[in-house]
């Protein structure tokens, strides 16, 4: 299944999309659960929706094509990111492949949908851009081998990593800050659950800023398979059900190129995995 939110700042509702590039999604509200923590937490409700779906696509209100789609999971805890996680990443940043998972957070806050405005921060000068391959945690999580890593899983879904580079880097300080402005974390379109993804190890990722092509990889160059980052993020912290986990970015960010490249007002970046649909952000200047 592919879930989706869709609706107005304060007035999201949950809904699917039944197609593989969105001509046919529908509202969900009457299956009575928004895609939170809690339903998240009981691997029963994604069976239960699927039986409403079966038995309610045709008669559920048909969503217009022009419908703001919203982040598909409703309030995570937390997100969690791992840096430097692509070999060629790491070799165009110019820093060695990490021995353990680089783990940082981005703020909720930062979370908005797939096709919302990137604001670029007040005082911002080097705003970057990171095709990423996230999942959402179904079972809560603690203390996993990675054998049984992906019981915990719920589905894959599209990030994009916005950074501020100079907050991130020539601030002291972590990355956090570099990380969580508002709009930092679009996500979607949808959540696509496990079994709509053949092989999560070898999808293409690609970004283009104004129709220009900047990242253009594969989720094949992974240093940390997926079950290796459950598993080493939950002897440090417990990952809850609807937690968001960001795995990295290919090369081709404005960073790592010669010269450097910033996203600037007017900008539209465009991005997509295999499976995982595309998305579209269009940058605006901070403004009070």
């Amino acid at each position: 299944m592919k879930l989706i939110r869709h609706g107005q700042i304060g007035q999201e509702k949950p809904g699917l999309q039944l197609d593989a590039d969105g001509d046919h999604r529908i509202d969900a509200s009457a299956f009575g659960q928004d895609f939170d923590e809690a339903f998240f937490a009981d691997p029963a409700n994604l069976e239960r929706l699927k039986e409403w779906v079966d038995a309610n696509a045709d008669s559920a209100p048909r969503l217009a094509a022009d419908v703001r789609l919203a982040p598909p999971v409703s309030r995570p805890g937390k997100i969690v990111c791992i840096g430097l996680n692509f070999s060629d990443h790491a070799e165009e940043t110019g820093l060695e492949v990490p021995p353990e998972p680089i783990i940082f957070f981005k703020a909720t806050t930062a979370l908005c949908g797939p096709n919302d405005n990137l604001t670029i921060p007040k005082n911002a000068t080097k705003t970057d851009w990171e095709v990423e391959l996230a999942f959402v945690i179904g079972k809560k999580a603690s203390y996993v081998e990675k054998e049984n890593a992906l019981d915990h899983v719920a589905g894959y879904v599209l990030h994009n990593d916005y950074s501020e580079r100079a907050f991130q880097i020539e601030r002291s300080g972590q990355w956090v800050k570099g990380k969580s402005c508002d709009t930092f974390a679009p996500l979607g379109p949808f959540i696509a659950t496990q079994d709509e993804i053949s092989d999560i190890n070898n999808l293409r990722m690609w970004l283009t800023v104004n129709g220009e092509s900047k990242q253009d990889g594969s989720t094949s160059t992974m240093v940390f398979d997926v079950p290796t980052i459950v598993s080493y993020l939950s002897q440090f912290m417990t990952l809850a059900p609807g937690d968001i986990v960001t795995t990295g970015t290919p090369p081709g960010v404005g960073m790592g190129m010669d010269p450097q490249q910033w996203i600037q007002d007017g900008d539209v970046i465009e991005l997509g995995i295999d499976g995982l649909g595309s998305s579209k952000q269009t940058a605006v200047a901070w403004s009070e």
